[in-house]
C-alpha cells in the first residue's frame, strides 16, 4: 500500500507567488511603488516610517498599510505624520501574504499613491517566507537586537533589498559591533546596501529616503 505525500507548504507558497507576481504587474500599470518593510517587534519600524514620510511627502504621494495582529496604534501615528494609512488585522497570523496585501491595496486605493509602504508584522521568520508582491523589501535591524541576527535569521537578510541599522544612538550602551554587523549581513547577502540611522533623531534618514527615491524612479521608468 502506497502513501501519497502532499507538501502543503510548497503548494501554499506556489499559489502565493503567482498572486504576488500578479500584484507586481498591477503596480506596474498603476505606477505605484510598493515597499515591504520587515523587522522584529520593537525595532523602530513605525518611527522610521514617520521620519521617512516627512522626508518624502513633498515629492511623493505616500500611503501606508499597517499590518498588526490587533490595534490601530501605528496607523494613527502614520496619519499624524501626514500620510494616508489603512490598518490591516491579520487575525493572529504572524505575516502578510500576497492575498492580504492585495486586499490592503484595494482598501487604500493604491493607484492614488506614488509610493505605498507595507509595514509587515514584527517577526524575523514568517514575513521573509511569503512574497507580498512588493517591488522591494527592506528590513530593519536595531542595535539592541545584536550584531549576530543575520547569522540566526538568514532568510530575512537574503530576501531584503536594503538593511537599515536603527537606534545607532544607543550603540555605546550595547554590545553591538557595527563592522561585525555589516560583515554578517554581507555574508548572507553580498552587496546589499546597509544604512545606519537613528529614527528617533532623524539622523541618517536622508540616506534611506535617497535609496527609496532611486528605486522608485527606476521602477516608474522601467
Amino acid at each position: 500500500m502506497s502513501v501519497k505525500i502532499i507538501d502543503l507548504k510548497a503548494n501554499v507558497l506556489d499559489d502565493n507567488n503567482v498572486l504576488a507576481q500578479n500584484t507586481r504587474e498591477r503596480l506596474k500599470k498603476e505606477k505605484t511603488f510598493l515597499l515591504n518593510l520587515m523587522s522584529a517587534p520593537g525595532s523602530g519600524k513605525t518611527t522610521t516610517l514617520t521620519q521617512l514620510i516627512k522626508a518624502l511627502k513633498g515629492e511623493y504621494k505616500i500611503g501606508v498599510m499597517e499590518a498588526d495582529i490587533d490595534s490601530d496604534v501605528d496607523a494613527v501615528r502614520i496619519t499624524e505624520a501626514g500620510a494616508a494609512a489603512v490598518q490591516l488585522h491579520t487575525g493572529g497570523m504572524c505575516h502578510l501574504d500576497a492575498d492580504m496585501t492585495a486586499q490592503g491595496l484595494d482598501s487604500i486605493v493604491s493607484e492614488n499613491f506614488d509610493i505605498v509602504i507595507l509595514e509587515n508584522v514584527g517577526n524575523l521568520v514568517c514575513p521573509a517566507e511569503f512574497d507580498t508582491g512588493a517591488v522591494k523589501n527592506a528590513m530593519i535591524l536595531s542595535v539592541p537586537e545584536g550584531d549576530d541576527k543575520p547569522l540566526k535569521y538568514p532568510l530575512m537578510f537574503q530576501t531584503a533589498d536594503v538593511v537599515v541599522i536603527n537606534k545607532t544612538d544607543v550603540a555605546p550602551y550595547f554590545d553591538f559591533d557595527m563592522e561585525k554587523a555589516k560583515k554578517n549581513i554581507e555574508s548572507r547577502h553580498p552587496g546589499i546596501p546597509v544604512i545606519p540611522l537613528c529614527a528617533k533623531t532623524g539622523d541618517g534618514v536622508d540616506k534611506l529616503a535617497d535609496w527609496l527615491k532611486t528605486e522608485a524612479e527606476a521602477f516608474f521608468v522601467d
